[in-house]
């Protein structure tokens, strides 16, 4: 496995943190050496919101990303903000319920997945980030799926078992988008 650099990026109260809190903890149940970084506006719901997350099998000299090997982007701010960081021949995952407009760049690949929507046809749209991070899982090999799900506990300490079944519903359903 290569070193993964992934920043997440949406509003506040998509679950951008948690994503990328889920996939330190899965690296880390996998033994990898992990960096998670976050930073949110003071609005925290509805403000912008992002991590930079580090997945390695060598240590990390460094939490900041300035070419991300994988952008996922939640909403139109984020796009233009983190397009740019995202290195020649990485991959750019657009939530397109929320983002119409296309990227820019030809040097990558691009793949727009309707998290939202899906999200929404789950009955919660608080689940979009799952969907979107079900995809990921299905692109790429940056921790296994399971190793994810082992993880809920520790990133969602106070949450109920039925939205833990509904957290794993999403990410399915993401993963089938891209199989």
């Amino acid at each position: 496995m290569k070193t993964e650099k992934i920043i997440c990026a949406g509003f506040g109260g998509q679950g951008i943190l948690s994503m990328g809190q889920l996939l330190a903890y899965a690296g880390m149940d996998e033994g990898k050496h992990v960096t998670w970084l976050p930073s949110y506006g003071p609005e925290m719901r509805g403000g912008t919101a992002n991590c930079h997350v580090i997945l390695s099998q060598e240590p990390i000299d460094s939490p900041i990303i300035s070419q991300a090997t994988t952008v996922v982007v939640m909403n139109l701010p984020s796009l233009r903000k983190f397009e740019p960081y995202l290195e020649s021949g990485g991959l750019l995952l657009i939530n397109s319920t929320l983002v119409k407009e296309e990227s820019g760049r030809v040097d990558v690949r691009t793949l727009r997945v309707p998290a939202t929507q899906c999200a929404i046809d789950l009955g919660r749209d608080e689940v979009a980030n799952m969907v979107m991070l079900g995809a990921l899982l299905a692109l790429t090999d940056v921790v296994e799926p399971d190793s994810v799900i082992r993880s809920f506990d520790k990133a969602f300490e106070h949450t109920t078992p039925e939205l833990s079944e509904l957290d794993v519903q999403a990410m399915k359903l993401g993963e089938s988008l891209i199989k």
